[in-house]
């Protein structure tokens, strides 16, 4: 029986080491996707805008950066990681900053107000939009909210939500999703060596419980016997 639970000791150690060596291949393989992550982000020169406090801006103001905010986190329900969003390196290379750059384009295109021409009257549903320049304000509207056979509505949303503004938000959506995928990552490395370690530490627990004990010979002595 103790030679079986020694055996499973040493099976349990060796389980633990792979699981160790898996933690440490997937632990470099994070950091080979950070390291190439930061350079994507550092090629790009995209920044976050701070003032002196260290609080974040947008467009010279407070306020913006407040409202785009709670676009992301009340409209989108996005969990931002305050500590992400760091003063000292705005470069957007993180979950939180990628989703708040995307937020930032989103709000803007949201909240922008489009400038539609007509060269002659136009009859939409019984009402005449005669010939001139309207200024149509997006008010809100995402892509699928436009109508788009109205004759202002239709032509300003190809205005508001260009091809350039539908790849911005695609490809800072890549970016936070690579930024999730390697905290992940990093996650499943951390448990992996958590396991390796306990693992090693029960295999090794039970070798060195089962060890054999010495055995003590108790020493005879002459008994003594009176002068």
């Amino acid at each position: 029986m103790i030679g079986r639970l020694q055996k499973l000791g040493v099976v349990l150690t060796l389980f633990g080491f792979i699981f160790i060596i898996g933690g440490a291949y997937a632990f470099i393989k994070v950091q080979e996707g950070e390291r190439s992550l930061q350079a994507f982000s550092a090629a790009q020169n995209v920044k976050l805008t701070y003032n002196e406090e260290g609080q974040l801006t947008d467009r010279g103001t407070t306020e913006g950066a407040t409202a785009i905010m709670s676009l992301l986190v009340d409209d989108w329900k996005y969990p931002v990681n305050m500590a992400e969003l760091n003063p000292a390196d705005p470069v957007v290379n993180t979950g939180s900053e990628y989703m708040y750059q995307m937020a930032t384009v989103a709000y803007h295109t949201l909240h922008g107000v489009q400038t539609v021409t007509l060269a002659e009257d136009v009859e939409y549903k019984g009402e005449v939009f005669a010939a001139g320049t309207y200024e149509f304000p997006v008010d809100g509207r995402y892509w699928a909210d436009f109508d788009r056979s109205h004759p202002i509505e239709g032509p300003a949303r190809g205005q508001a939500w260009t091809g350039v503004a539908h790849a911005l938000i695609a490809e800072l959506g890549v970016g936070t999703a690579t930024a999730s995928s390697l905290q992940m990552g990093l996650g499943v490395a951390g448990l992996f060596a958590g396991v390796g370690f306990t693992f090693i530490l029960t295999g090794l627990g039970l070798v060195w419980a089962t060890r054999p004990e010495a055995v003590k010979v108790p020493v005879l002595r002459p008994a003594s016997r009176p002068a």
